[in-house]
């Protein structure tokens, strides 16, 4: 039992922090940028912002999917035979394949604007009439994918809560019965 606690203590970390980043960035960095001052302000704030998130991002993606492994092969009996684990774990898997395609999209999306550095904007989404064409486009892509990283993951998280209490001896035998009577 001892390596499942790790294993859902990797998972749980990494899942909150990857929700919690991703959600102050979009509620807090992004439109704080915009009071920056110059326009050119606005992106440097902005990219650093993101910049010094990405590796603590990816820190916390890698630690979710440790755990996610662990839990999967340690569940593997447990899911023969509990009614509801399967379909649980399949939600996490869809949901964590989804929020991973939707960040590293993102995050092609975040390096075009980061590599122009200093980008004028009006906010760390918004573009203003003086970014450039490619940088615009993407900082509007931006503005609809930096709430569905956050969707994602807080799902992630609310259904790892559920699966946690699932382990409860109670609910396991509840589970059994489940699926042996029908």
């Amino acid at each position: 039992m001892a390596r499942a606690t790790i294993f859902h203590q990797l998972h749980d970390l990494g899942a909150a922090a990857w929700f919690g980043g991703t959600l102050a960035n979009a509620v807090a960095l992004n439109p704080a940028a915009a009071s920056a001052g110059r326009p050119e302000a606005v992106g440097a704030v902005t990219n650093a912002g993101w910049d010094r998130w990405t590796p603590v991002n990816a820190a916390a993606i890698g630690a979710h999917l440790v755990g996610a492994a662990g839990l999967m092969k340690h569940d593997v009996g447990r899911a023969r035979v509990q009614k509801g684990v399967p379909t649980m774990a399949i939600t996490k898997t869809a949901l964590t394949a989804a929020a991973l395609g939707v960040t590293g999209w993102s995050r092609l999306l975040g390096s075009t604007v980061s590599d122009h550095g200093a980008v004028p904007a009006a906010g760390g989404t918004e573009p203003s009439s003086s970014t450039p064409a490619d940088v615009a486009s993407a900082q509007r892509m931006l503005a609809r994918l930096q709430w569905a990283v956050p969707a994602l993951t807080g799902a992630i998280v609310a259904i790892g809560s559920f699966a946690a209490e699932q382990y409860r001896p109670e609910e396991v035998g509840r589970g059994l019965v489940q699926r042996i009577v029908g």
